[in-house]
């Protein structure tokens, strides 16, 4: 059978699971998404909306596609991936871009698997990765890799919130396995930590409120109401994804080339306040943070040390009050207010504490 064939040289390529999907979406999955655009929930990520429909219709698309083989990678830290968030003076980078970068990886892997399904049963094949108009989580739902949670990602009973999905599209006939069931139940834990309040409801994400879009997707000024509840975190965040309780059941992944860089796990901020482009693309070679650039990374530097409350960090945020960026010199001015606001607070508590005969002399 060529399910059982692809599915086992899935596996032995190094995928932590696979499974196989009609390619067909159900109609709720493009009701959903045309919900989430009209809302203006997308934020300044127009590519979603300019290839809605091959995104609710895989054949749209790709009409030659019979079926769709959805293959998921686990990134599961060995670590709690929220632990960083209490040093003030550290940045905070999401799990998925402490290594390499995770499209390289998968896609050399579904390359090899697309090229097995073709040479044993002579099927046309189109492999896609995270670049294409492709709705990969409701397809692996359908699939029967997981179900998409209340935070709107993929959740899985063996390996928690931490799947890479990559999906091959082909010209063969292959029957469908049978679609997730949700499990999340009545736990709302993903929501009631998100630190910004991006759920308006649950299974339904706006991403412009969502840290994730903003430190990545988002190119200009944060808005200054949602830029104290960032914290440290300077790429990504993780925080509705770490408190899943699947996770526990979730081993740290086997995969060495997505295991943490040591320099990636907890960067101090005065050091990536200075980088300038060169040192920039020298440090993130190879990363995904490389991809948005040094201006919007140091951006998201500047408001974590806005946040830290560390005199210490004042320097770093003045040297770039004149930066050529007007992003990056916004930023600065904020955080340089922002401490020194701090550090007024900090006077006058002090002051308030002194005995009253010695405040008087």
């Amino acid at each position: 059978m060529p399910a059982e064939a692809i599915r086992a040289k899935a596996l032995a390529l190094g995928f932590d699971a696979a499974g196989f999907a009609p390619a067909s979406l159900a109609p709720a999955a493009g009701a959903h998404l045309r919900a989430f655009l009209q809302a203006g929930q997308h934020g300044s990520m127009a590519w979603l909306a300019d290839r809605a429909e091959q995104r609710s219709h895989p054949q749209a698309l790709w009409p030659e596609a019979r079926s769709v083989i959805c293959v998921g990678l686990s990134y599961a830290p060995a670590d709690d991936p929220l632990a960083t968030l209490a040093a003030a003076d550290r940045g905070n980078i999401s799990v998925y871009a402490r290594h390499r970068d995770y499209h390289d990886l998968l896609k050399g892997r579904l390359k090899h698997l697309g090229q097995f399904i073709a040479a044993r049963f002579g099927a046309e094949i189109k492999v896609f990765v995270d670049t294409a108009p492709v709705m990969e989580k409701p397809l692996a739902r359908q699939a029967g890799l997981g179900w998409q949670g209340k935070h709107t990602n993929l959740v899985s009973r063996r390996h928690g919130s931490w799947l890479f999905l990559g999906t091959i599209f082909s010209s063969l006939e292959i029957p469908a396995d049978a679609p997730h069931a949700d499990r999340c139940g009545s736990c709302k834990r993903c929501l009631s930590v998100c630190p910004t309040d991006a759920f308006p409801t649950p299974y339904r994400l706006d991403a412009t409120r969502c840290i994730a879009y903003l430190t990545i997707e988002h190119p200009g000024p944060i808005d200054a109401s949602l830029r104290p509840a960032m914290g440290n975190r300077i790429y990504g965040c993780d925080d509705c994804l770490a408190v899943c309780p699947w996770n526990r059941f979730a081993a740290a992944t086997r995969e060495a080339k997505l295991q943490a860089r040591p320099d990636l796990i907890d960067p101090p901020l005065a050091a990536l306040a200075a980088l300038d482009d060169a040192a920039f693309r020298a440090r993130f070679g190879g990363s995904p943070i490389k991809r948005i650039g040094r201006h919007r990374f140091v951006r998201n530097v500047l408001i974590a040390i806005g946040n830290s409350g560390g005199l210490s960090l004042l320097p770093a945020a003045a040297h770039l009050l004149t930066d050529p960026d007007p992003v990056v010199a916004e930023a600065a001015a904020w955080a340089v207010a922002r401490l020194r606001k701090w550090e007024m607070d900090n006077d006058h508590a002090h002051r308030d504490r002194q005995p009253r005969q010695h405040r008087d002399r």
